[in-house]
This record gives structure tokens, sequence and C-alpha cells, in this order.
């Protein structure tokens, strides 16, 4: 039981301290994009940061979703029977 919480600690530990390590805010665009939000945001519009937003979650949903099975077969395994 002990390794299980000790195990747990260090993976939230690990967590906060990714979370403090990398930059708060991130683009993901390409540069013909970029260009594109750019002149957009210069003009007042505001589709730059909706583009943005867009692609760093179509980039991030086939790591949460691996992540998810991942997890759930950890969780669901069964021991082996000898």
């Amino acid at each position: 039981m002990k390794s299980r919480i000790k195990s747990l600690v260090f993976f939230i530990a690990l967590s906060l301290s990714l979370q403090l390590a990398l930059p708060t805010t991130l683009e993901a665009q390409c540069p013909m994009c970029k260009m594109s939000a750019e002149q957009n945001l210069k003009d007042g519009g505001t589709a730059g940061k909706g583009l943005n937003a867009g692609i760093l979650y179509m980039f991030m949903s086939p790591y949460i979703i691996i992540g998810c099975i991942g997890y759930f077969w950890y969780r669901n395994r069964k021991p082996e029977v000898e």
C-alpha cells in the first residue's frame, strides 16, 4: 500500500513540475496560417486565436485517447494465475 501511495505522489509531483516547466502560451501554426492569422489580428479580427486553439485541440486528441486506453487497460488487467 505504501508503494502505491509513493507512486501516486511521484506521479502528481512529476505532473506539477512539468506544468511549471512548460510555457503557458503555445502556438502551433504553419507559416502560411500564421501570416493569415496575424493579418486578421491586425485588422481587428479574432480568427487567429480560434485557429490556434483548434490546432492545439487536434494535436492533443490522439494523446488523450491513447492515454485513456492505457489507463483503463492498466486498471482492468487481470493478475496471472499459475
